[in-house]
């Protein structure tokens, strides 16, 4: 394989990042042979809108985690307990630490720092003697509702812009392309831990 000329910009990569040619040339991966020149740039153009999406999504996570000054862990956490706290769930810390495919260890940890940050508050659970049940606090669910959620609830206005019509096709391309990915009978990436 040729190395790039001095002088070739970072921008020409970083603008091929998506595509099949630059990421699989001698068809290792993705057989094209059926499809025309059209076809592959076109799904090309959809992996690129993808990866943007992606990128958007990062950089939305970053930022949310800078303000809040909290890591990923925590803020799906709080994410979780926003959402229990709407449909008037009560929560318990095995609830949060399976939604966070963690251990019981871990997520004591992470109630720890999520409570003296202020964020959350444990209580005794009202029917289970035995249980805690944790909620958030309103002054952390209102900063998340007005920050982040804000910039999230924008999805909402690109969805409903679609006809219904278009919904169900991005409705069964994003759960295909999920399956496709998804890390069943993978060996290489099984959880070690």
């Amino acid at each position: 394989m040729e190395m790039a000329k001095s002088g070739d910009s970072d921008q020409s990569i970083s603008s091929s990042m998506y595509s099949v040619d630059s990421n699989d040339p001698e068809s290792r991966l993705i057989d094209r042979s059926g499809l025309d020149p059209q076809e592959v740039a076109e799904i090309g153009r959809v992996m690129a809108a993808l990866g943007k999406l992606r990128e958007a999504e990062q950089l939305l996570t970053e930022a949310s985690q800078r303000y809040m000054k909290l890591g990923h862990s925590d803020m799906r956490a709080l994410h979780y307990l926003i959402v229990a706290w709407h449909s008037g769930t009560v929560v318990t810390p095995s609830a949060i630490a399976q939604h966070l495919r963690i251990s019981t260890a871990s997520i004591t940890k992470l109630l720890d720092r999520l409570e003296e940050g202020g964020h959350i508050i444990r209580e005794p659970h009202p029917t289970d003697r035995r249980a805690l049940a944790i909620s958030v606090t309103e002054e952390t669910r209102e900063a998340a509702m007005e920050t982040v959620g804000r910039v999230q609830s924008k999805r909402f206005h690109a969805a409903a812009r679609l006809s219904s019509q278009e919904r169900l096709t991005v409705v069964k391309f994003l759960e295909d392309m999920t399956e496709q990915i998804t890390l069943k009978h993978q060996a290489w990436a099984e959880r070690t831990d």
